[in-house]
């Protein structure tokens, strides 16, 4: 069963590895929050992307 922290930290997996993925920009606001949940609730989730050809 999921929890709100779990399907917070998928999200955020997902939202990194789309920028990743995509070589995308952050700014410091996204950058920010993704500092927020990989230094707390999220810091055992593993990223995983493959670079876009």
């Amino acid at each position: 069963m999921y929890t709100s922290s779990d399907a917070e930290c998928r999200y955020a997996a997902e939202w990194a590895s789309t920028k990743l993925r995509w070589q995308l920009t952050a700014d410091d606001r996204e950058l920010e929050a993704l500092k927020v949940y990989a230094d707390g609730p999220c810091e055992d989730t593993i990223v995983r992307y493959t670079p876009a050809a």
